[in-house]
């Protein structure tokens, strides 16, 4: 039986941002992400991740929309080293880094125009 979808394997995750420029320096330097596409007559450029078929696209709009919606969060082998790197270019972090049940540890961060992310470490089984 076929799919009622048939996907590529592929995602992007779209983000509005006010200053393009300066927001495609801060997901370079920040998470390491590099352009693959730009589209400028449209302010539109796409970040590839470190995960496979998984991108980031900035649109620059005037006044970016980042309240609600859905939060991308990264898995990381290290919370601590990443929180770290991240803090040490200003990252604004909504609070501590915290700990869910003996399972996982997550902390959530802000892009400069306030777009939500959030850093996950999962644990090994105790």
């Amino acid at each position: 039986m076929s799919a009622a979808i048939e996907y590529d394997g592929r995602a992007v995750c779209a983000l509005e941002v006010a200053d393009l420029e300066s927001s495609l320096g801060w997901y370079q330097q920040a998470l390491e992400f590099e352009v693959v596409h730009r589209l400028e007559s449209w302010g539109w450029a796409e970040l590839s991740t470190p995960l496979p078929g998984i991108s980031i696209g900035l649109g620059q709009v005037e006044k970016p929309q980042t309240e609600g919606g859905v939060v991308v969060t990264f898995g990381v082998r290290d919370i601590d080293a990443a929180r770290r790197h991240l803090e040490s270019l200003g990252t604004r972090f909504d609070g501590e880094t915290r700990m869910v049940g003996d399972e996982v540890r997550l902390a959530t961060f802000y892009d400069p125009d306030g777009n939500t992310f959030m850093l996950s470490q999962r644990l090994e089984a105790r």
